[in-house]
Parts: structure tokens; sequence; C-alpha cells
């Protein structure tokens, strides 16, 4: 709130300064609703800020969409409200007036669709959620307010999502190994308790680096030695000559397959980031996607 104060002399730029400095931050501060004060449990304060989080942002307003600090801050907010325990439903009707705002909007359009896959849909991000993603394009693949070419992409990176989701069998691959024979990935068998599937590429520094920290696991390899996991690593990029070349650098213990571009080309599995590391059990079905090593190596560990 601005406070009065003497002027101290007409045109002091020193006492005019901070009341400026502070109007400046007023006017970027995002533009929250007001919760009634009839809501008193936190629930129904939490549902109501969500259902009008953006009542009072000016889409039109470029200026106002194209500044960070409001924009972006406020739609990070907005995502981490929605992840903590809010029941499908009421994160459906959120989205949905978040995209209503937004998509008639050509640049309101144009950021919130970056935010919402920087965010929600990139597997670094803090924020990654997989289930907040899958609201948001099952909404904008009904979007009025965009074109059948767009709304048919939305439809495809759905159905891309939807695959390989956990608790549902992974879909089936054909693979070469480095002898040339032709195996599937449900006709490989697991460990006693689980298969690591990895997609990667040698060529690729963040493959090469997740690919050292799971052969230097004591916990990894010590479930392969006991028979409890395999793990099945497989080249994604349709390079032979370079996929051969760095087949030393793995594990002895790992099983190795090319797909020779078969996965990538039927949209088998959903490759948003490389390496991709799915943890299956013994019948195939998926115990983790887009996993972390850390959390391959917590859940072999607590096996």
């Amino acid at each position: 709130m601005f406070s009065c104060r003497g002027s101290g002399g007409k045109g002091d730029a020193l006492s005019a300064a901070p009341v400026a400095q502070q109007a400046q931050q007023e006017e970027k501060a995002f533009p929250f609703p007001e919760i009634p004060v009839t809501l008193t449990t936190p629930e129904a304060r939490k549902e109501f800020l969500l259902l009008h989080y953006w009542d009072n942002f000016d889409f039109a307003d470029t200026a106002l969409v194209n500044t960070p600090e409001v924009t972006e801050q406020g739609f990070v907010n907005f995502i981490y409200l929605l992840a903590d325990h809010t029941p499908d439903e009421q994160a459906g009707l959120a989205i949905g007036n978040l995209c209503s705002g937004m998509e008639r909007q050509e640049q309101a359009r144009t950021v919130f669709m970056q935010l919402f896959d920087d965010y929600l849909y990139n597997a670094n991000s803090p924020y990654f959620n997989e289930s907040l993603y899958q609201i948001y394009l099952q909404r904008m693949a009904q979007s009025p307010a965009i074109d059948a070419a767009w709304r048919s992409s939305f439809s495809f990176r759905l159905a891309l999502v939807q695959r390989n989701r956990v608790g549902t069998l992974a879909e089936d691959f054909a693979y070469f190994t480095p002898e040339g024979a032709r195996r599937t990935l449900h006709a490989t068998s697991a460990g006693s308790e689980a298969l690591l599937l990895v997609f990667y590429d040698p060529e690729c520094p963040s493959c090469h680096e997740v690919l050292l920290q799971l052969a230097g696991s004591g916990a990894l390899s010590a479930a392969i030695r006991e028979g409890r996991v395999k793990v099945l690593a497989v080249y994604t990029e349709g390079n032979e000559e370079a996929w051969r070349k760095a087949l030393p650098e793995l594990p002895s213990a790992w099983l190795v397959g090319n797909d020779r571009g078969a996965v990538k080309e039927q949209s088998l599995y959903d490759l948003k980031a490389m390496p991709s590391l799915y943890l299956l059990d013994r019948r195939h079905k998926v115990l983790l996607k887009d996993a972390t090593v850390q959390q391959v190596v917590e859940a072999v560990g607590s096996r």
C-alpha cells in the first residue's frame, strides 16, 4: 500500500524515487483474485483460488504477458498449487480457465504453451508432471480457438504421452543385438524382479554421464549379479557406426540392442530427453517412467 509523505520540497527527486519504485513493483505484481472471507477452510480457499486464479490477468496485454516476473512466476505458483493433491476435476477446470484466457490471444498462447512445455513436460523440470500436462493437452486438443493442424498436433502428443504409463504394459518393439540377432522387448527375459530399459545415444554428453552413473551404482550392480535385475540398453538414433564404436564402453553384464529407428518412427515411446530410463517389472509392466538414476537405484535397492 502507498503511504502519504511530505514532499520535502517541490520536485524533490530523492523523496519521489522510493514511491516511483514501489509503484513499479505494484504494477508488476500478479493480479491474484480476492478470496471471499466466507471461505474459511484451506480446501475451500484453495479451490476458489485455483478456479479464479487467472480472472484478473489481462491476456491481451502483451507487455504484461512478456513480463516473466509476473507471468512466469504466476504460472509456477499456479502449477505448484495444482500439484498439491488437487483432484483431477478441479485441476481440469482450473487449467481450462487458463486455456480459455490465453488461447484467443496469439502472444499469450505462444508464451503459455512454452511454459506448459518447459515446466510440466520437460523431464528435467522440478515441476515435471505428466498428469497435469495431459489435462492441458486434452483441453487444447478440443480448443475452438486454434486451427485443425494445431489440434491434431496436441492430439498426437497426447497419445504419445499416454503410452507406457506406470502400471501399463510397456510397448513392444524389435531390436538387434551386436551379433545381428533380432529380438523383441516382450521376449526379453527380465531379472527375477525387474528389467531396466535404457534408451540412449552414445554421442549425447548427458547419456554418457548417466550411463557412467548406472554402471558405477553398487546397488544396481549387486541386483544384476544376484539376477534380480537385467539392463537392456537400446540405441535409437540410427547411426550404426557410432553405436558399434561405443559398445565397449557399456558394462558386459548389460544386454545391448539397436532398434534401427523403430521406436521413433512408430512413436512407441516418448523420448523427450536422452537418455530415457524405464523400470519394468518381470512381466514388462512399467514401474517407473522417465526415471532418474536416483529413482532407479532407490527402487532397485528397496525391492
